[in-house]
């Protein structure tokens, strides 16, 4: 309990950290790579009180994902310079410090199953770690696809003031945050078969919580009013509303 107690605060502290120069700076470059790095440095913590092959592989798929979305996100902010979310709370110390620890928060959340993972002894993979492993192998194909699709279409000068369409957007409105739940979804399943009771139920608390807060928080709806906002008066965009699907595809 102990280690999984420093878990938590080192998730919160390393952002809190993060959030300083954030705030005085008024700068958002930091916010999301801090968010991927997070990630890693929970891990690593978890990870080196005893290395099984088993908590290799869970290490190296955080890593991997880690890695693609934090050069990704940093990529963007750089050539974006601001993060029109933070509008409105960039310039309020009890707002921007409340994103903040909520952010802490979350690495901690998504990061319960392969917390308790790191903390077993068992290296045995077995079936269901491998389903679950290649559930998480779809959703960064998913994830990656979908953020390299909308990046190239952004950086097109002709695509200015559109709405992208095409590639797996043409199924989802939002296929980068399917991924994402794919991803973390995969993650749970992968530690599963390796979790006693409680942590097996307490682990399923990761997904739940990455699909509510993506769907009902700080995902989905924000980007859904920017986008109505924006176009929700053109016949064209709400056509496209209309045949696709917000996060799952056909449905």
């Amino acid at each position: 309990m102990e280690d999984i107690l420093a878990a938590l605060l080192i998730a919160v502290g390393f952002n809190l950290w993060m959030f300083l120069p954030a705030y005085f700076f008024k700068t958002d470059c930091l916010t999301d790579i801090s968010y991927a790095t997070s990630f890693l440095v929970v891990s690593a913590y978890c990870f080196t009180e005893h290395v099984t092959r088993l908590d290799a592989l869970a290490f190296f798929m955080i890593f991997v994902w880690a890695i693609r979305l934090g050069s990704y996100l940093f990529m963007r902010i750089i050539k974006m310079k601001a993060d029109d979310r933070f509008n409105n709370i960039r310039h309020s110390f009890v707002k921007f410090f409340g994103f903040w620890l909520l952010q802490g928060v979350s690495v901690f959340m998504i990061l319960l199953p392969s917390i308790f993972l790191f903390k077993r002894a068992d290296s045995d993979l077995g079936g269901a770690s491998m389903a679950g492993f290649v559930i998480y192998i779809i959703g960064v194909i998913i994830e990656a696809t979908s953020d390299h699709q909308k990046y190239t279409f952004k950086s097109n000068p002709q695509n200015k003031g559109k709405w992208i369409e095409n590639g797996l957007w043409k199924y989802s409105r939002h296929p980068n945050y399917l991924g994402e739940i794919l991803v973390w979804t995969g993650m749970y399943l992968f530690a599963l078969p390796h979790l006693s009771y409680p942590y097996n139920i307490i682990g399923a608390l990761s997904p739940l919580y990455i699909f509510c807060l993506l769907v009902f928080v700080s995902g989905i709806p924000m980007l859904e009013n920017s986008a109505n906002q924006k176009w929700g008066k053109d016949p064209a965009y709400q056509a496209y509303k209309k045949r696709t699907s917000i996060l799952f595809p056909f449905l």
